[in-house]
């Protein structure tokens, strides 16, 4: 445990020469997983699209539009990118299939085990045709793989780091595929919960407990806590074809979708959700993302994705229960290279 200015503690990330060395096996690792992702999109051929904007309209938020960094652009208001999802989308429209890395950046207040300002996110969105295959299991199936080929890539690379870090990696080389999964509806049931709720972090320890702490897919989360481009679900609106993937003992390392498509469904919902009425009452409106709602009313094309937390990962690999320690460089509020 190292120290920075004012004497804030920086978990895992001193500037000893033991520190160091762990730091160096984690980047590795880091590596490791990346070029496993990057491994499996060329192989199922999804284009590569390294130019992902970090600055972006407020169209690059997620569903909580409290933590986005605000910043002057050329005198227009801007924020750091939280997501490269809508400019995949718009890829996609020329390029079945595409992926990216970028960097989320969430202004975080909490200083804890959970939470970080920026950490790398794995990105990727796919075509598909609902006539002849199902987008959902499409998706699942892709995320799944994606996983098993980043970790796949750490055993074949770097056992010597695992070893060297302690961590007991035969878990690791036994994963049970297919991947468990478990709806929110069941979740709900067996973890005693209000339904609507969100799955807090500590529900999520606890349903991974009872799932034999093995990756779980939670799917088809309520309608209402969900993004407003993940599609209704067409035989009950109440809940969205969506699924997070629960890697202990982080919990949430993946959150996926499959998108909607129909314009004014996607209008519909954009106006009613909690993101826009929280936007509303800081100016925005739904001009503001008519840049992507255009798209889809000129450009239908069925689609899904996923964003997969790389540190989330890191956590599951390394069965680190503090994320700061599963990153090379973890920022939080208190910390600034």
């Amino acid at each position: 445990m190292g120290k920075g200015k004012c004497g804030i503690e920086r978990a895992g990330n001193g500037t000893g020469a033991a520190d160091m060395k762990r730091r160096a096996r984690v980047a590795r690792i880091e590596s490791a997983l990346t070029r496993g992702a990057e491994k499996y999109f060329q192989e199922q051929g999804f284009v590569w699209v390294p130019s992902v904007p970090h600055i972006v309209s407020v169209t690059g938020a997620c569903e909580n539009v409290n933590t986005l960094y605000s910043i002057d652009y050329h005198g227009r208001e801007a924020f750091l990118t939280q997501t490269g999802q809508t400019a995949l989308e718009e890829m996609i429209q020329g390029l079945e299939k595409v992926s990216t890395i970028i960097h989320s950046f969430r202004k975080e207040e909490s200083v804890d085990n959970r939470h970080l300002t920026e950490f790398p996110l794995v990105e990727f969105e796919f075509r598909y045709d609902p006539e002849k295959e199902d987008g959902f299991e499409l998706l699942l199936q892709n995320m799944e793989n994606t996983i098993c080929s980043m970790i796949g890539n750490v055993l074949k690379t770097e056992k010597e780091s695992l070893e060297k870090l302690g961590v007991d990696y035969s878990r690791l080389e036994n994963i049970k595929r297919p991947f468990d999964r478990i709806s929110y509806d069941d979740a709900v049931k067996l973890l005693d919960m209000k339904w609507g709720d969100d799955l807090r972090s500590e529900l999520e320890g606890k349903l991974m407990s009872i799932m034999g702490n093995n990756p779980v897919f939670v799917t088809r989360y309520p309608t209402h806590i969900k993004f407003f481009n993940m599609q209704q679900n067409a035989c009950n609106p109440d809940i969205v074809n969506s699924a997070d993937l629960l890697l202990p003992p982080g919990g949430e390392a993946v959150g996926s979708a499959v998108r909607e498509h129909n314009y004014e469904r996607l209008i519909e919902r954009l106006d009613k959700s909690e993101m826009m009425k929280n936007l509303r009452s800081k100016g925005k409106d739904l001009k503001d993302f008519e840049s992507y709602t255009n798209l889809v009313r000129d450009n239908p094309v069925p689609h899904a994705g996923c964003g997969i937390g790389l540190n989330r990962v890191m956590q599951y690999v390394l069965n680190e229960k503090d994320i700061r320690k599963a990153t090379p460089y973890p920022m939080n509020k208190e910390i600034l290279y």
